[in-house]
């Protein structure tokens, strides 16, 4: 195998809507290996995963690794040049709800289709990473899916170690059909492929240790799958999250939030209350568990059904799986 670092666009033709492109490396290296694919920008508005892989594409030398990287730079490119929180500018809807996609939908459908058909579909495994979004102050945090499959979850567990951020969050409910698997990460799982979600981020901010744990972490995955041979070592004292609770809002209007990201707090604790435009109270949102805070809605707007916060209940280990 000749190491080699290849750049292209992969172009998605206006049809229904404005077409668009998504930036597109893959470097390979100079022994076999497995195929790592990197997500970026599923959610343009959030920075440090896509300048994370700015930094791996020229930092990773195709000579040292095995296998080959294929780094999504920004997959949502309307949302990234929009600078737009969860949705796309262009038909309003969120991309990492749109996973598998349609050949002849609307651009978000048409981006996940291509991503599903040219990128996912021939990894081996995946990351997609994600950070708080531009509304969201958020502490570090992966998911681990549970798929109940043995040799499945045991590969997606090495992966979510080996990504090296103690706080994880198991999560149990994700779709099990490819034909509807809704995430991006979902859509590799229900493919056979494993996969994982990464958070290091908040409100959209570019600064460096949510950029630097991102690339570290990819470094410990490929040291993980053999791709390198040094890297960082595996979590060591992992906090698995079990159960969360994301808690959605129930009104439109002017959000305060009264907790900090990484706080712990109690069943019934006031995490936000939420004002119409003229300052009448019309919600207090409270913990529906005790837990920490992984991530708290910290700018005014809010809209009824949007998150507010997500709280996880610490553990050592996760709950039994029945």
């Amino acid at each position: 195998m000749a190491a080699q670092m290849e750049s292209r666009i992969i172009e998605i033709p206006a049809a229904l809507d404005a077409g668009t492109e998504i930036p597109v490396t893959t470097i390979r290296g100079a022994r076999p290996g497995p195929v790592l694919a990197l997500i970026a920008g599923n959610h343009g508005y959030e920075y440090p995963p896509i300048l994370a892989l700015q930094r791996l594409r020229t930092a990773l030398d195709p000579a040292a690794l095995a296998g080959s990287v294929v780094m999504v730079h920004v997959a949502n490119m309307p949302s990234f040049l929009g600078r737009t929180i969860y949705f796309s500018p262009v038909d309003g809807k969120n991309l990492n709800r749109a996973y598998p996609g349609r050949k002849d939908g609307t651009v978000s459908e048409r981006i996940a289709y291509a991503i599903t058909t040219e990128v996912i579909e021939r990894a081996d495994y995946v990351l997609d990473l994600h950070c708080g979004d531009g509304n969201e102050s958020l502490r570090p945090y992966v998911y681990q899916n549970i798929t109940r499959q043995p040799k499945m979850d045991d590969a997606i567990a090495r992966l979510v170690l080996a990504f090296g951020i103690d706080h994880i969050v198991v999560d149990r409910d994700r779709p099990t059909d490819p034909a509807r698997s809704i995430y991006c990460s979902t859509t590799a799982i229900t493919r056979g492929t494993p996969a994982m979600t990464i958070e290091s981020g908040f409100l959209g901010n570019a600064d460096e240790p949510s950029i630097e744990l991102i690339v570290t972490g990819v470094r410990g995955v490929l040291r993980q799958l053999k791709m390198l041979e040094g890297g960082p070592a595996p979590v060591s004292r992992p906090v698995y999250l079990d159960p969360t609770e994301v808690i959605a809002s129930p009104e439109t209007g002017i959000l305060y939030p009264h907790v900090e990201r990484d706080q712990t707090v109690g069943k019934g604790t006031a995490l936000a209350h939420i004002t119409d435009f003229f300052g009448r109270q019309l919600a207090v949102v409270e913990a529906p568990i005790d837990g920490v805070v992984l991530y708290i809605v910290a700018t005014p707007p809010i809209t009824r059904g949007q998150p507010v916060a997500c709280i996880g209940a610490p553990r050592t280990a996760p709950r039994t799986l029945e």
